[in-house]
């Protein structure tokens, strides 16, 4: 009886110590992964048809939290202000620019929505002079190119032939489907630190799997 327990006892402890080591290994890794995704890469999912043909509704994407100084021509994450979830054209800080005006909202409002983060594409950064005409922007006097870019349709949602000056640590943002895009035209250019992220890949469907 004696010679039993003693060898079975050993077994009972080393059966114990690897599901120790299997739940702390479990642990380890859901606070590594939530770390990640705190800190690092965060999924988020595509809300509307902004960005087509690029990214379609639904299409879910992977976005660096640490790149909050995009570049033009970045495709970002952000808070947009607020009065961007007015369900129209947004709401410009400036009630002399923006839809109808023939000024792009050139300032932000005070405060970030806080809705659904929007998915743009940066147009243009900090010290840009920007205007708008028939949907594509023109940057200090040049014309933006980009086989993304969808035609706007006419009308005065896609010309704003005024210039504007992007201010300092904001940067502009507008949708590839330039017809039917809410963007920083009726709502203003975007504070850095409203910024979330920069999108780095598409990972569903699997079809449109890729680099952005």
């Amino acid at each position: 009886m004696t010679s039993s327990t003693a060898t079975e006892s050993p077994r009972r402890r080393g059966g114990i110590r690897v599901l120790a080591e299997w739940l702390l290994t479990v642990a380890v890794a859901v606070g590594v992964a939530l770390l990640v995704e705190a800190f690092l890469v965060k999924p988020y999912k595509i809300p509307s048809a902004s960005m087509v043909p690029t990214l379609n509704v639904g299409q879910r994407i992977l976005v660096n939290r640490l790149a909050t100084d995009p570049g033009i021509g970045a495709i970002v994450v952000f808070h947009p202000p607020a009065g961007a979830e007015t369900g129209g054209l947004g709401s410009c800080e400036n009630p002399n620019e923006g839809a109808g005006h023939a000024q792009a909202c050139s300032a932000s409002t005070p405060s970030q929505s806080n809705g659904v983060p929007y998915v743009k594409r940066v147009v243009g950064v900090p010290g840009d002079h920007l205007r708008i005409l028939d949907g594509y922007v023109y940057r200090n006097g040049v014309k933006e190119t980009g086989a993304y870019i969808q035609n706007c349709g006419g009308g005065p949602t896609c010309n704003f032939p005024s210039t504007i000056v992007v201010p300092r640590g904001e940067y502009f943002m507008m949708g590839d489907n330039r017809g039917d895009s809410d963007d920083s035209r009726f709502w203003g250019p975007v504070p850095q630190k409203w910024i979330i992220g920069t999108a780095i890949l598409t990972y569903w469907p699997p079809d449109r799997i890729g680099t952005l």
